[in-house]
């Protein structure tokens, strides 16, 4: 993306003039304060008038300034309620049925905007929520070039009940469910997420203008509006069609490319499967056309047969020779087709998809394993390079994305509810930033960083989770893994001080980025807090590598949080999710038993090991090994051979 230059933007307050006396959206009926500390309320009025605040037993007086705008700080108030708080100026604003209790905001990318509804025994989930104590507010998904006072659109906190429940972050809701079970107080969540975003749309501008890291980066892209964006990203997709393939065709040319007659030697290649995203094609929302012609020998010739194609982001028509075989809509379903009989024939056959993406990734991607077709008792894999070509935009005028630009979200979604009072934060994200891991180690902790520099309440906590299992490229210790990175960047996040991590690497799902299982995640990120925020004793994470050694060809690693003692998830007691490597950096596949409080780690014929690894790669689901309170171990690396991320750095296109 090109610089630009807009000379009219001029810098403004999301609230300009005022005649009623207003309070910014994240109040409202049946919110929860945060108690025990002062209870910040601001506004905007007439300039000099008088406001007064009322609420439980407190009464306040505050005059706004010139510019309209006022702030007072209510003395900390018990956990209690239900309160009514009432604003008077010129008019009177009133909330009803306000709680005082914990209050922590929950944010992040998909796997925290994910509803209960779609969680493991969702329906049994919403049908016995009845936690009216327990509410949510949804900050609604918007972006702004400049930070915003208030948010754009209005949201309503709502209390989880039955009725409501289904569209709770699922995550923050397990979480909030837990504290309240051991607490009894009322919890109240501020749930401001947006699926597929990258950390740097959640930090704000200074916070990379104060970065050795990033400050070259933010100089380098001024204050701009969303529309403009939107221009540039227009032109930018206009720029990359052109230089892949000159135009966008016509609906006559598009019509015969399901064909096997038609040639296709004039497309690019790109690797199947793996989402577009990750190759020729970043940030691009359309339809694309996949190519690939396989050998059929004689004696398969008009057999019946299977394709599969691994999953396809979001919507496939699949057609061999012409013949349309199927073709579903789901970015998370496996695809398996029938080759009816007649369709294949001897030599040269051609497979067509048509792939239709409306957002996030895109393409057909999975296990390579599972991209075949199979013909009696014959499988062809159909990994590999494939002819691609781009039908069209789905949008023919593109919008700004939240990653299109640095600061976008911060500016629409946090900075508008600070300095509301909260506990704390967790967070689940950093999907969208595993390609370029090594930097997360810099780029997540400031933004931890900025957000506590502006609520301005000291180092609050802030917990997250650790990547889950989740098959992104194949990646292991033999060929890099871009996720392992990542998982690594955010341990070593746990550096700042009052932070927490959950490890979630046994309950993902290999094909699936969205994993169901929300509940104990939840559960992990409130055993945390439980201990460390409210001081409430028991075992609250899974085994940490603490230091090894090698000792008679062997490794020993040592371990912090064995709890009772640590276990493995076998029913014949081996331990699974080793690597050993000698001074050569060549991974094996190790042997390990548990000892007392460590684990004994070698390679039969492998004599002088220098390097251990536990589930690094994308896929981390073959570790078992945990502690006996159930929580599992984390992945870890002793070594600090270069990652595979390591040059990968911000930018905008």
């Amino acid at each position: 993306m090109k610089k630009l230059s807009l000379s009219a933007l001029a810098l403004f307050t999301a609230m300009a003039g005022f005649s009623n006396v207003t309070l910014p959206k994240v109040f409202g009926n049946q919110m929860v304060l945060q108690r025990n500390q002062a209870i910040p309320v601001w506004g905007w009025a007439d300039k000099n008038e008088k406001i007064t605040i009322q609420f439980n037993k407190q009464t306040k007086t505050v005059k706004a300034g010139k510019d309209g705008k006022w702030k007072i700080a209510l003395d900390a108030e018990a956990a209690g309620g239900p309160y009514t708080l009432v604003v008077k100026g010129k008019n009177t604003v009133t909330f009803t049925d306000v709680l005082v209790g914990e209050v922590w905001v929950c944010s992040g990318q998909s796997n925290m905007e994910f509803h209960v509804s779609g969680t493991k025994n969702a329906v049994n989930e919403i049908s016995s929520a009845n936690y009216p104590q327990i509410r949510q507010i949804e900050v609604v998904k918007d972006l702004s070039g400049v930070p915003l006072e208030d948010l754009k659109h209005t949201a309503d906190w709502k209390p989880a009940t039955s009725d409501n429940v289904k569209d709770f972050t699922a995550v923050g809701y397990f979480f909030a469910r837990d504290l309240y079970n051991k607490l009894h107080v009322p919890i109240g969540l501020i749930h401001t997420s947006w699926g597929g975003t990258e950390v740097e749309t959640w930090t704000s501008r200074e916070a990379f203008q104060n970065s050795d890291e990033f400050k070259n980066m933010i100089s380098a892209y001024p204050h701009i509006n969303t529309d403009s964006i939107g221009q540039l990203k227009k032109a930018e997709l206009q720029n990359k069609i052109t230089a892949l393939q000159g135009s966008i065709p016509d609906a006559n040319t598009v019509a015969t490319w399901k064909n096997a007659d038609y040639n296709d030697a004039k497309w690019p290649d790109m690797k199947i499967p793996a989402l577009w995203e990750t190759q020729q094609l970043p940030d691009f929302d359309g339809i694309v056309w996949f190519r690939k012609t396989i050998d059929i020998a004689a004696e398969d010739a008009g057999k019946p047969a299977e394709i599969e194609l691994g999953m396809i982001d979001d919507a496939d028509a699949t057609y061999v020779n012409g013949t349309a075989v199927g073709g579903l809509n789901g970015y998370n379903v496996k695809r398996v087709y029938n080759i009816p009989a007649g369709v294949l024939k001897a030599g040269k056959n051609v497979i067509a998809v048509r792939v239709q993406d409306t957002g996030g990734g895109g393409g057909i991607y999975g296990d390579a394993e599972f991209v075949k077709l199979t013909v009696g008792s014959k499988v062809l894999s159909l990994a590999g390079s494939w002819k691609f070509q781009i039908e069209g935009l789905i949008n023919g005028n593109p919008t700004a994305g939240p990653n299109d630009y640095p600061t976008l979200l911060f500016n629409a979604m946090i900075n508008p509810i600070i300095p509301y009072g909260i506990k704390g934060a967790i967070w689940y994200q950093g999907e969208s930033n595993a390609s370029r891991a090594y930097q997360y180690r810099k780029a997540f902790p400031l933004m931890i960083s900025d957000w506590r520099q502006r609520w301005n309440e000291g180092n609050f906590p802030f917990y997250f989770v650790q990547l889950a299992t989740f098959n992104s490229a194949n990646g292991t210790s033999k060929n890099g893994s871009a996720w392992a990175e990542l998982r690594e960047a955010q341990a070593m996040t746990l550096a700042l001080p009052n932070t927490g991590m959950s490890i979630t690497t046994d309950i993902g799902e290999p094909g699936d980025i969205h994993p169901k299982n929300k509940q104990d995640v939840g559960k992990r990120l409130a055993a945390i807090a439980l201990h460390d925020t409210y001081d409430i004793e028991g075992e609250y994470e899974g085994p940490v590598f603490q230091s090894v050694k090698v000792e008679n060809g062997k490794a020993v690693v040592s371990y912090t949080h064995t709890g009772s003692g640590l276990y493995v998830k076998d029913k014949y007691g081996y331990v699974k999710g080793f690597e050993i490597a000698g001074a050569d950096q060549q991974f094996h596949y190790a042997q390990a038993i548990i000892k007392g409080d460590k684990i004994i780690v070698w390679q039969d014929g492998l004599a002088n090991p220098v390097a251990v690894r536990y589930n690094w790669a994308d896929d981390a689901s073959d570790g078992n090994l945990f502690n006996k309170e159930g929580f599992p171990a984390a992945p870890f690396r002793t070594d600090d051979w270069k990652a595979v991320t390591a040059e990968v750095k911000y930018k905008v296109n």
